[in-house]
């Protein structure tokens, strides 16, 4: 691979993140912007992190301070509104035998540690910067910038998320649609006993589940309706994430009572998007949320993304023709794998929504887990 060959990744999250620090690894010189000024270093509660995001996770070298930083756990149970454990089960590790099947962590902690990684890659990183322009032609792409400087680049990646402008301006028309539900999120301590995620299922939410993400600290989320944002003043997060988690029992009543700060509650709507055909126009790329987005209930977000970048980054290390086929074939390879995965998600939510209590649940989860233990 000629190491003259330039990328510019167009942000630094997850996806963006990741393929930074493969590409340079192979001797690729790399730049990487992010409309952020901390890069995004604070923002969220928790994440939780299947065996297929781990083994990217260790592809990327940084598996020991995900391992030391996180709680990972191999079960996930089934209670009652009330918290009595209807059904219990072992959790597929999807990421092979040698990574356990879960590993829960506080997501600002997540992203020190890629960016640690990016840092030590020796890309050249921008912050509180944004692409304006992509010009193309048959050797690359022509990008300004917000801050008024240009450059030039064998390929643009575009990881800029869910709502990305890179994918409008690339004119990819495809736009996440709400699928009908809301999601509430807050970390809290975690109490003595709790070792896994549960997910109650009924009750004045859709969902209550929990997961753990170190020694003594949790994320907690419920799940309802959707409402209108602008119906929920934020200095009432806290008031209306309480007032749906006091219905539930087992370890939520110790839960609860921690969720106190409003500005430290999020409210997000559940949207799902598949950008069909192709994720690529010219030398211009998507890679997760800005390809592809489901509801949190297979907890997949992160770990599609994370696939996306370990599949693109070796198909580019692998040829110098990067050309058409070879982005087709990266969207097609990719596809096969994230559509199932949004089906699945989408479609658990659904049950919940249309009040199905006979839907097999645990089956869709376990079938589709089942398939990602297989090479992305």
């Amino acid at each position: 691979m000629n190491s003259a060959r330039t990328v510019l990744v167009v942000g630094g999250g997850a996806a963006g993140n990741a393929i930074t620090v493969l590409l340079r690894r192979a001797g690729l010189d790399v730049d990487l912007i992010e409309a952020k000024d901390d890069w995004n270093a604070t923002a969220g509660s928790g994440i939780t992190l299947q065996g297929n995001a781990l083994r990217v996770l260790r592809e990327l070298g940084v598996w020991k301070q995900v391992e030391a930083s996180g709680y990972g756990f191999g079960s996930v149970g089934i209670t009652a509104p009330d918290g009595t454990v209807l059904h219990a089960q072992e959790d597929i590790r999807s990421g092979g035998d040698d990574l356990p099947a879960t590993v829960g962590m506080q997501r600002p902690r997540l992203q020190r540690i890629l960016i640690d990684a990016v840092r030590a890659s020796g890309a050249r990183v921008r912050l509180g910067v944004k692409a304006t322009t992509f010009d193309q032609d048959h050797g690359g792409v022509t990008v300004r910038f917000t801050d008024g400087s240009e450059g030039r680049y064998d390929l643009v990646v575009a990881a800029d998320g869910l709502g990305s402008a890179t994918r409008a301006a690339i004119g990819i028309t495809a736009k996440p649609e709400p699928t009908g539900m809301a999601i509430w999120r807050a970390a809290a301590p975690r109490p003595e006993g709790l070792v896994r995620t549960d997910l109650a299922y009924g009750g004045p939410a859709h969902i209550a589940g929990y997961c753990p993400t170190g020694a003594t600290t949790l994320y907690a989320y419920v799940v309802e309706t959707n409402r209108d944002r602008a119906s929920i003043p934020p200095e009432t997060y806290a008031d209306e994430m309480r007032r749906l988690a006091s219905a539930y029992g087992g370890f939520w009543p110790e839960i609860t009572e921690h969720i106190t700060d409003p500005a430290q509650v999020n409210y997000t709507w559940f949207d799902r998007m598949l950008v069909e055909g192709s994720w690529h126009r010219g030398r211009v790329v998507l890679i997760g949320d800005a390809a592809h987005c489901c509801p949190p209930t297979l907890a997949q977000g992160a770990a599609l993304s994370l696939e996306d970048a370990w599949v693109l980054a070796q198909m580019l290390t692998a040829t110098e023709d990067w050309d058409n086929a070879l982005l087709q074939a990266y969207y097609e390879r990719r596809v096969a794998r994230v559509r199932p995965v949004v089906e699945a998600s989408v479609q658990i939510g659904q049950w919940q929504l249309d009040g199905v209590r006979d839907a097999d649940v645990p089956g869709l989860m376990g079938s589709t887990m089942t398939m990602l233990r297989e090479l992305p």
